[in-house]
């Protein structure tokens, strides 16, 4: 059964409060997880580090830096079989694909329009299932890095302008491996030998130097920036490996901003 949301006649958004085991989840969550998650298990090799970061019950912003289009599937997995059924804001498009599109609104995923004056429509969504209680994931650079190397990018600062409306911790997750998977804007899954993917979640960032600084773009700036640095940080002790001095920028790229940049790269050779 579908997660209902209500609107009231001013206009703002309601969303009911996460029930179940794991917290969160619905009749189609659950149906699923039991079909995906032996499935993933299958090719895919687990290294969970700091579980108990992940908060049991209440309100949650998970941000995490994105690989893979399998990011979400996994990251999914590692939430849920630690107590958590998370809500995640998605592009439209896979929203339009039929069958999964249904399945994905079934299971109280948000679609989102990139790169529009609608993706404001999401943000108020997001707000709506935070103050219900519910655990969110978002990926805060909006699309699959643009670094050769995989590291995260400069992000988009919708995730600081949730975490400081609503007051609610931020827990960092760092990944690595999901690119061996899925790589990077691939539709062919590497499935032998199998694939060690690694979470790890920190402790919660302290935003709380912006309350009140939603309207601040340099400060939303400043708070985004924080998050992405705290990703990086725990994605370098997992490479062992340094990260660049200058994280890439998609703002002062030539490459689009959304959408397979890999194409746009061989277009220009």
């Amino acid at each position: 059964m579908a997660d209902s949301f209500s609107v009231s006649d001013s206009g703002e958004i309601s969303y009911p409060p996460p029930t179940g085991y794991p917290l969160g989840t619905n009749r189609t969550f659950t149906l699923w997880a039991g079909i995906i998650i032996p499935t993933v298990k299958l090719f895919v090799r687990r290294d969970w580090r700091g579980v108990e970061n992940i908060p049991k019950s209440g309100p949650a912003i998970i941000a995490s830096n994105h690989l893979s289009y399998a990011d979400p599937v996994l990251l999914a997995q590692f939430l849920f079989l630690n107590g958590r059924a998370p809500r995640f804001l998605g592009k439209r498009s896979v929203f339009e694909v039929p069958v999964i599109g249904k399945i994905l609104l079934a299971a109280g995923q948000i679609p989102v329009d990139r790169e529009s004056k609608d993706a404001t429509k999401a943000l108020e969504f997001a707000i709506a299932v935070v103050k219900a209680g519910h655990l969110i994931g978002i990926y805060p650079e909006g699309t699959l890095t643009r670094d050769d190397h995989g590291w995260p990018m400069v992000a988009k600062t919708g995730i600081a302008r949730l975490a400081i409306l609503t007051q609610t911790p931020v827990i960092p997750v760092a990944a690595w491996g999901p690119q061996e998977v899925l790589p990077t804007y691939g539709k062919i899954p590497h499935l032998f030998p199998r694939t060690t993917v690694i979470h790890h979640a920190g402790p919660p960032i302290d935003m709380s130097p912006w309350y009140g600084k939603s309207d601040d773009q340099h400060a939303l700036i400043e708070a985004t920036a924080l998050i992405m640095r705290t990703i990086t940080l725990m994605l370098e002790q997992i490479r062992g490996e340094v990260s660049p001095t200058n994280p890439f920028d998609p703002h002062t790229s030539d490459l689009p901003r959304v959408g397979n940049f890999k194409k746009a790269k061989r277009g220009k050779k």
